[in-house]
């Protein structure tokens, strides 16, 4: 028996076979830990906490007005007229806001990438993405600039409320799940907070409804 072999055997040994439907219950019924006090207005928590975080927020009515918000936002950063988005925003009228935008491949030329959030933590300002055939994540990392269009009421309280969420509207997990908070940044040069670094140096969220 080689030495390998003899340590696979002794931790097989040591196993409690019978562990395994207790592990399965303590998963499909997670027992919380202490929660924060209960918020009645989850938006306005969660644009508190992601202005704190350096998230630029705007709040629009319906989805028709999602094109005229970010058309000025990117004139008013001087950001251009042009636009990556996930395929489900094609829809929206970006002509009359005189944005070009396209569905396909994100690159880190790009000045601005469109998706949606599957939801959004009001506790910590945090935006839940999937990955997916139609919500590809390069979108919201490679750009310089991701912009967000989220509905007011995906906003949960918290990270738990989440992942329960989740686990009752899609049952397994996608490929990766992005949780984004804020801009890109560092402070691994001289401690100094250097926004951009490893992804988009702005983080504009639209709240709908």
């Amino acid at each position: 028996m080689s030495a390998r072999e003899a340590i696979l055997q002794r931790i097989r040994s040591a196993q409690t076979h019978g562990l395994a439907p207790e592990v399965e219950r303590i998963i499909a019924a997670p027992v919380r830990g202490p929660q924060p006090a209960p918020v009645a207005d989850l938006a306005s928590r969660f644009v508190e906490q992601a202005q704190a975080l350096s998230s630029g927020v705007l709040r629009v009515e319906n989805r028709r007005e999602v094109p005229h918000a970010i058309a000025h936002y990117l004139a008013e950063n001087n950001l251009g007229h042009q636009a990556l988005c996930w395929p489900d925003f094609l829809e929206l009228d970006w002509i009359a806001a005189r944005i070009v935008v396209a569905a396909q491949a994100a690159s880190a030329e790009d000045a601005a990438g469109i998706t949606g959030a599957f939801c959004a933590i009001a506790e910590t300002g945090t935006l839940m993405l999937l990955s997916g055939a139609h919500t590809p994540a390069a979108t919201s990392l490679l750009p310089e600039t991701h912009i967000a269009v989220l509905d007011s009421a995906r906003i949960v309280a918290t990270m738990e409320d989440a992942w329960d969420l989740l686990r009752r509207e899609r049952g397994g997990l996608p490929r990766a799940v992005n949780f984004i908070s804020g801009p890109s940044r560092t402070a691994d040069i001289e401690q100094t907070v250097t926004l951009g670094a490893h992804g988009p140096a702005r983080v504009l969220i639209v709240v709908v409804g």
